[in-house]
């Protein structure tokens, strides 16, 4: 039962909404975003190999582009580099006895440009000493960064290993370039976007089922009842997910509150307690297929019995536009070349002088929920992110624009807590990032049956 301010509040402001409130989120491409069915473990094995050998092809350049002659990385069972994920066939599951692989700038006398070895003999540093030999490489990359995981997957023991076998002579060679496993990894080759415009659609379409009331029963389903059924939901479609999904009450002490600074950002579970009538509710939910992974925040709101959009407090209307705005800004300050810490400085200090309070914490996303390439803030990061932050934002990558707004909505009297997460993706036809399949510019509705008794408040 609301309170009579919060009541008095609700009726002033409801009398003079004039923003229109859809059932469906807005900027998707004029349609209600459709569960999309995967193709059959062979056809996605043909998708993925196709998407490795392009990128693969691209490794001779990125080599040139950082001045290295040859890149050299090696692992053993169930200890890959991270990289190793990027290189693999569809079919492996893991590295397969010694797996190395040796790639060159600019290979002489006709020799192949990429090397693979599966041995646990010492034939593997046999052949390759006789490589290098040939091929005299003047520096050798080897993933050892002690800060980036995507450049620093080559494990203590396998070093020793390397040093080993290629034989003290080359050992001055070895050079660390951060930025061949980064934007490896970081670059989505074209073919893949339909596929990942698609997945991000799945994972609207399942959000909009999961916050309706085909799934929330107010009073009795629970914000973990909603993260279980939307677990449920992605394996019966053979999909699966890169974390567990997660739902908070906004308009409760579920999520972290504005007025709250001993609350946590990265708490992984919400209180659990039914969701009600009135409540503002939030996901933070992800779908894996074909090694991509998506990242999507979208925000509902319970109706009351007998309400219709124009009782949406204009208050939580507001708070979305204003989340929308900063979504805006910081998409506006990504230019590619800049440092991620240069972005989140020019983000902020326009975020400030409009007013805007509120936290920006974007991550590189697709073959990795949390990818490789920039970050732009952390939660506890706001100032700047050390090493990562340093790293430049490259195109032809995805992005998880994840950030948050405070706004006061007077109709709960406090300030609450607006998220919001969309994943973009650089277009060369505009030059300009752009969103995957769209954004929330419209509060998801869980529409509810009149019932016998309660009806939506209209007068104290």
């Amino acid at each position: 039962m609301r309170g009579p301010i919060v009541l008095l509040t609700y009726l002033l402001n409801s009398w003079t909404v004039c923003a229109t409130v859809r059932a469906h989120v807005g900027t998707a491409p004029g349609k209600t975003p459709q569960v999309q069915a995967l193709p059959s473990l062979r056809e996605q094995a043909k998708l993925l190999d196709g998407w490795t050998e392009e990128r693969k092809a691209l490794i001779p350049g990125l080599l040139r582009k950082y001045g290295v002659d040859a890149w050299l990385m090696s692992q053993r069972e169930y200890a890959e580099d991270t990289v190793f994920w990027a290189l693999k066939e569809a079919t492996q599951f893991s590295a397969r006895r010694r797996t190395t692989h040796l790639f060159l700038a600019d290979p002489v006398d006709g020799a192949p440009s990429s090397y693979s070895w599966i041995e646990n003999t010492e034939v593997v540093w046999t052949e390759l000493r006789q490589i290098l030999a040939t091929q005299q490489p003047r520096s050798i990359a080897l993933n050892t960064h002690s800060e980036i995981a995507f450049s620093g997957g080559l494990h203590a023991g396998e070093l020793d290993a390397v040093v080993k076998g290629v034989g003290e002579e080359w050992k001055d060679r070895f050079v660390l370039e951060p930025m061949l496993g980064v934007e490896l990894v970081a670059t989505m080759v074209k073919s893949r976007l339909p596929w990942y415009q698609k997945m991000m659609e799945t994972a609207w379409a399942i959000i909009e089922e999961g916050f309706s009331e085909k799934t929330i029963v107010p009073g009795k389903s629970t914000s973990w009842d909603i993260e279980w059924w939307m677990r449920e939901k992605i394996q019966s479609l053979n999909y699966t997910t890169w974390f567990q999904p997660s739902v908070f009450i906004l308009t409760g002490k579920g999520f972290p509150a504005a007025d709250d600074p001993s609350a946590s950002m990265d708490d992984p579970r919400a209180p659990d307690r039914p969701i009600e009538y009135g409540d503002l509710i939030h996901t933070d939910f992800g779908v894996s297929a074909l090694g991509l992974n998506t990242d999507t925040q979208h925000i509902g709101y319970v109706l009351y019995p007998g309400e219709t959009e124009a009782d949406v407090p204009k208050g939580m209307i507001e708070g979305l536009k204003k989340v929308n705005r900063l979504q805006d800004i910081v998409k506006s300050n990504m230019k590619v070349g800049m440092t991620g810490n240069e972005i989140l400085k020019a983000s902020i200090e326009q975020m400030r002088s409009e007013g805007i309070q509120g936290k920006i914490y974007c991550h590189a996303t697709g073959e990795w929920g949390h990818s490789a390439g920039t970050v732009i803030g952390m939660t506890n990061l706001q100032d700047k992110v050390p090493v990562l932050g340093d790293l430049p934002l490259l195109r032809n990558t995805y992005y998880s624009i994840e950030l948050f707004a405070e706004h006061f909505v007077p109709e709960r009297n406090r300030t609450i807590v607006f998220p919001q997460e969309e994943d973009v993706y650089w277009d060369d036809a505009t030059n300009s990032w752009q969103w995957v399949y769209g954004r929330q510019e419209e509060l998801l509705l869980i529409r509810t049956p009149a019932v016998d008794g309660m009806e939506a408040p209209t007068e104290l």
